[in-house]
């Protein structure tokens, strides 16, 4: 007589090697992203550049590095679809902890934007491919929570990144990012293939990977700008608010100096924190969209505080970057709903390339920053980018299809 099989727990779905490695490759992840952000400022200035420089060379690296991230989004992405989610894991960690490491290294401007952009090209496929596969390997009922999981963990990376700038010079930190993304390749050995991407794979009559089946289809294009939409705020909360935190503590007669890092640290803090909680909302309202409207809503009403609060002290400012980062906490399930929108042949390229797209859209909101500063002022031209990601935001998740207990075993033809 065979012994009855026990249904697994919650518990140990929930914590299973995927989702855990999923969520430390995250935490690398994003550790690596924002280093640069955080010492935007004490690397060019040991480079040489003047204050002015500063502000425009690195608003250029910046843009260079979301460059990067929008080719390698689309790069991973179709291979995601094509060879597997952990294809994408292995050699996207490979790239940008290469690249990290020999930032560690960088002598010029030039060589700094180059660097920057090989690094946002490995640094797409992480959390797309992450994302996609805990997505299929979780019962739909955990889905919500084991996404937010992941994100939740893997952005405490930002805040291990600010300490860690704190402590060591800034070429020791991209060291320290590059040695903790090869330590990861190590714990991804034995993790299984998504089950559904399995079963596909050897279908061959399936077109798979194909980006421009995103493009080509009305109703999958539509689907697709929303799911880049709904994310705009959260990068214009961090690419702009909290990167340019020093010319807005200027702006509103902050006497401290502002640290931009530090505001990309409490943002974080709170980002993690509301990633957590995204999921638990969205089990509890059995909808993603609510959840996303709740917290999106939250950010906006953070952002008119930020510019037009009265904030007069440093310590204020860092608060309320806080609770805008715990207001953009729906990132885990804005990614979550992009894996949910799409077939399982399109899966991890939507997935990869969504959270990429909106990343990439930070070139954008630079340039109109920029450009809206030789007629208005900081925190007007401030408030004109946010207005535009905002209006866009709402519109998106308000008339996005919902996905909450979708069965994602299904193709796109």
């Amino acid at each position: 007589m065979k012994t009855p099989v026990q249904p697994r727990s919650n518990f140990s779905h929930l914590f299973s090697a995927p989702v855990i490695v999923a969520a430390l490759g995250y935490f690398v992840d994003i550790y690596d992203l924002l280093l640069f952000g955080i010492v935007r400022i004490p690397s060019l200035i040991s480079l040489g550049l003047s204050e002015k420089e500063i502000s425009e060379v690195g608003a250029s690296i910046l843009n260079w590095q979301m460059g990067g991230l929008l080719i390698g989004g689309i790069l991973w992405g179709v291979l995601g679809d094509k060879k597997g989610r952990l294809s994408v894991l292995f050699g996207s960690i490979i790239t940008y902890s290469l690249a990290n490491i020999a930032c560690g290294f960088v002598q010029d401007p030039q060589m700094y934007k180059v660097l920057r952009f090989i690094a946002g090209v490995g640094l797409a496929g992480e959390l797309g491919a992450g994302i996609t596969l805990v997505s299929e390997i979780l019962p739909k009922h955990l889905r919500a929570i084991g996404t937010s999981l992941v994100a939740g963990v893997g952005l405490l990376g930002a805040i291990v990144g600010y300490f860690t700038v704190e402590f060591f010079e800034w070429r020791m930190a991209y060291f320290i990012g590059g040695g903790m993304g090869i330590s990861l390749l190590l714990l991804r050995i034995g993790v299984f293939e998504s089950g559904i991407f399995a079963d596909m794979k050897h279908q061959t009559h399936v077109k798979k990977g194909n980006f421009l089946m995103l493009l080509t289809n009305k109703d999958r294009l539509t689907r697709y700008l929303k799911c880049i939409g709904m994310g705009l705020p959260t990068w214009f909360v961090i690419g702009i608010l909290a990167t340019f935190s020093n010319e807005f503590g200027l702006a509103l007669g902050i006497a401290e100096p502002i640290k931009p890092g530090l505001t990309i640290m409490w943002c974080y803090v709170g980002l993690s924190v509301g990633d957590f909680a995204s999921g638990f909302i969205s089990h509890w309202l059995k909808s993603r969209k609510k959840a996303v409207f709740i917290m999106m809503s939250l950010t906006l009403m953070a952002t008119v505080v930020f510019l037009y609060g009265g904030i007069h002290q440093a310590k204020h400012l860092y608060s309320i970057a806080a609770i805008l980062g715990l207001g953009i906490g729906y990132w885990a399930m804005f990614v979550t709903i992009g894996a949910e929108q799409f077939g399982t042949n399109l899966r991890a390229t939507a997935a990869t390339t969504v959270p990429n797209m909106v990343r990439g859209t930070v070139i954008a909101m630079t340039t109109l920053y920029g450009g809206f500063k030789g007629s208005f002022s900081i925190i007007e031209s401030g408030a004109l980018v946010g207005m535009l990601c905002f209006a866009i935001g709402f519109y998106s998740i308000l008339t996005i299809p919902e996905t909450h207990d979708r069965d994602l075993d299904f193709l796109e033809v």
